[in-house]
């Protein structure tokens, strides 16, 4: 509570508990608010607002919304490197695991369907508006892409790289048109096609072009 709330003097006294728990809530409340709506389209007061907290208890953990914004993507961050370490003890091999970032899309589907990937959201908006931060949500990505690398590597292929890239890719086009068509059928569908295109890789040479059908 604030200050002027009414309160006795005591309750302005915040444990530290208390107060890991406001900024926690509050950088969700806004990581999820960025997604469903952008950056740009969310304010403080809507901050606020979801987390039903006054301004001047929201002022004693951020004073900008870009300040909001690296806490949201620090918060990413470390859970992008918690699910890849998730990934990485449960998989059995690299396939396994580079499965596991394919059938996300299918996890993901319903807000996938209704908002969109929130990495690409994000780094596309913070791109648009030349935001200081684009480089460090971009960070997001590069995980990914570092984290799929390897795994190429360990099934020994020469263009690990750009194997990497290419899901990336791919996944962000599923996601994309996802959130256009609102088609599940369609992301089931490019799942099975990644997941048949990972089976069937042959690892030692070039990523091959399918020529489309007519």
């Amino acid at each position: 509570m604030s200050p002027t709330s009414g309160m006795p003097v005591r309750t302005t006294l915040r444990s530290p508990m208390a107060t890991s728990c406001t900024f926690h809530d509050i950088v969700s409340a806004a990581d999820r608010l960025f997604y469903e709506r952008g950056y740009e389209f969310t304010s403080f007061r809507d901050i606020a607002d979801e987390v039903r907290i006054s301004r001047g208890n929201f002022y004693h953990h951020f004073r900008s919304k870009d300040e909001i914004l690296d806490a949201v993507i620090e918060a990413r961050l470390t859970a992008t490197r918690s699910m890849l370490e998730q990934w990485q003890e449960a998989g059995k091999d690299p396939r396994s695991r580079i499965a596991s970032f394919i059938r996300i899309l299918l996890t993901n589907m319903p807000k996938i369907r209704q908002h969109g990937c929130p990495v690409g959201t994000l780094c596309t908006e913070l791109a648009k508006i030349e935001h200081p931060a684009r480089a460090r949500a971009n960070a997001v990505f590069e995980l990914f892409r570092a984290w799929l690398r390897r795994q190429f590597e360990s099934m020994g292929a020469k263009d690990a790289d750009a194997l990497a890239l290419h899901l990336l890719a791919r996944s962000q086009g599923v996601a994309v048109l996802a959130s256009t068509f609102k088609d599940e059928r369609f992301v089931a569908r490019e799942v099975k096609a990644l997941l048949e295109w990972l089976a069937d890789l042959e690892t030692t040479r070039p990523i091959r072009r399918r020529r489309a059908s007519a």
